[in-house]
C-alpha cells in the first residue's frame, strides 16, 4: 500500500502527456507504433489490452484506429484522464500482477509501463505471465523495459551522482543499478530481458531499442529543425533493430508471441 501511494503521488505530479509529446517522447512513440502496426498488419477490430496505460497515449491512438482497447492502470488519476480524453477506450484501475480478465481474451497485450516499477525478478515474471494468460494463443505480448546503462550514464556520471551511488550502494561491482521501491524505477540489462522471455516460455519475434541515444542528446534533438527531426526519426527507425545498440537505448521493446 505504501508503494502504491508513492507511485500515485509521483504520477499525480509527473506529466506523462508532456513527456510523450516532447521530441524524445515522440521518437519512442513513433518507433513503438511502427512495430505495433507491423504486428496488427491488415487486421481490423482487434481486442487489445494496454496494461500500465498511463494517460492513454497508445490506447487512444489504437482505439481511434478502430480497435477494441481496454486500458488498465494502477493510478486512478491516469484512469480518470483516459476517460476524459476518450469514450472509445474502456479504462479501468488495476494491477499488472493480477489481471481481472478471462484467459485468452486479447489479441495483443501491451506491457509498456509496469516493468519500470516492479523490482523483483519474480514480480516481473508474474506480470508477464498474467499478460500471457489473458492473451490468445498465437497472440502477441509487447513489453517495454528501462535500460541499466541509460540510468548509470545519466544519473551517476552525467548528473554528477557517482560518489553518492557508490556510497549508498546503488551500484554493484558490475555497475548494475540496485534500486528499491523508494526509487520508483527499476533498470535491467539484456540478460534479464532474455531470462524473462525464456522463463515465460514466449517466442521472441523481435527486440528493439525504441529510442537509441535520443535521451542522451535531448538538447541536440530539441534544436533540430522540423525537417531534420523527421530525418532523425527515420535514422532511429533504420538502427532500432541493430543488436550492438540495444543496451545503449533508454527503452527496449521486446515483442513476444504466445
Amino acid at each position: 500500500m505504501f508503494y502504491m501511494n508513492e507511485l500515485e503521488k509521483y504520477y499525480c505530479k509527473f506529466n506523462e502527456d508532456k513527456r510523450l509529446l516532447s521530441r524524445h517522447g515522440q521518437v519512442e512513440f513513433y518507433i513503438a507504433m511502427k512495430y505495433i502496426h507491423e504486428i496488427i498488419g491488415e487486421r481490423k477490430n482487434l481486442n487489445i489490452i494496454d496494461i500500465g496505460a498511463g494517460t492513454g497515449r497508445y490506447s487512444i491512438e489504437l482505439a481511434n484506429e478502430g480497435h477494441n482497447v481496454t486500458a488498465l492502470d494502477l493510478v486512478n488519476k491516469n484512469v480518470s484522464t483516459i476517460k476524459l480524453k476518450s469514450d472509445k477506450v474502456i479504462a479501468k484501475q488495476g494491477s499488472a500482477l493480477k489481471l481481472k480478465f478471462k484467459d485468452n481474451s486479447f489479441d495483443i497485450a501491451l506491457l509498456f509501463g509496469p516493468l519500470y516499477h516492479l523490482f523483483s525478478h519474480e514480480d516481473k515474471l508474474k506480470a508477464i505471465n498474467e499478460a500471457k494468460r489473458v492473451t490468445k494463443e498465437g497472440g502477441v505480448i509487447m513489453i517495454m523495459y528501462l535500460m541499466n546503462e541509460y540510468a548509470v550514464i545519466t544519473y551517476a556520471f552525467k548528473e554528477g551522482n557517482l560518489q553518492k551511488c557508490l556510497r549508498e550502494n546503488m551500484l554493484d561491482e558490475n555497475f548494475q543499478t540496485i534500486t528499491t521501491e523508494k526509487d520508483l524505477y527499476s533498470y535491467v540489462r539484456l540478460e534479464e530481458i532474455n531470462s524473462l522471455a525464456a522463463e515465460s516460455n514466449l517466442q521472441r519475434i523481435k527486440i528493439i531499442g525504441v529510442d537509441g541515444a535520443t535521451d542522451y542528446i535531448r538538447p541536440v534533438i530539441n534544436k533540430l529543425s522540423e525537417e531534420d527531426f523527421e530525418i532523425y526519426k527515420k535514422y532511429q527507425e533504420t538502427i532500432c533493430e541493430r543488436q550492438e545498440l540495444l543496451g545503449a537505448s533508454s527503452h527496449i521493446l521486446d515483442i513476444l508471441k504466445k
